[in-house]
């Protein structure tokens, strides 16, 4: 799939928006996602820490939740916004690769500038996935 760059800083614009209503008293490490599905549907998360920190929840997962909950599950581009370009983590990259491992993962910094565009495959390979359990 080709993106055009208008196309690809939409999303990361969008992901970088929700990014201010991240929940990181702890981290101080606010992160955003926008999720866009096969059929055109946008969909925000924002990480969302807690006390007992086992209990936090990333972006990338919210993003992909709440798709999820309206019906959806094919997915087509996820951007990921942090400070610094951070890419999600081992947990998000599996949650991920249940819903397709060609699925492209925008990753940029916090002043929207893209740092790397990598495919789930890319970020998790050898994944497991639901063809694991045939």
């Amino acid at each position: 799939m080709t993106m055009a760059k208008e196309e690809r800083q939409s999303l990361i614009d969008l992901a970088n928006e929700a990014r201010r209503r991240a929940y990181a008293p702890y981290s101080n490490y606010p992160v955003g996602a926008a999720l866009r599905t096969k059929s055109g549907r946008l969909f925000t998360g924002v990480n969302v820490e807690n006390a007992a920190y086992p209990q936090v929840m990333c972006a990338e997962r919210v993003a992909v939740f709440k798709a999820v909950s309206e019906g959806e599950t094919e997915f087509e581009v996820m951007a990921v916004v942090t400070n610094n370009g951070g890419s999600p983590c081992g947990g998000c990259r599996q949650v991920l690769a249940e819903f397709g491992l060609d699925t492209i993962v925008l990753i940029a910094d916090g002043e929207g500038k893209l740092q790397k565009t990598m495919t789930v495959a890319e970020l998790l390979p050898e994944a497991f996935t639901p063809d694991h359990l045939k």
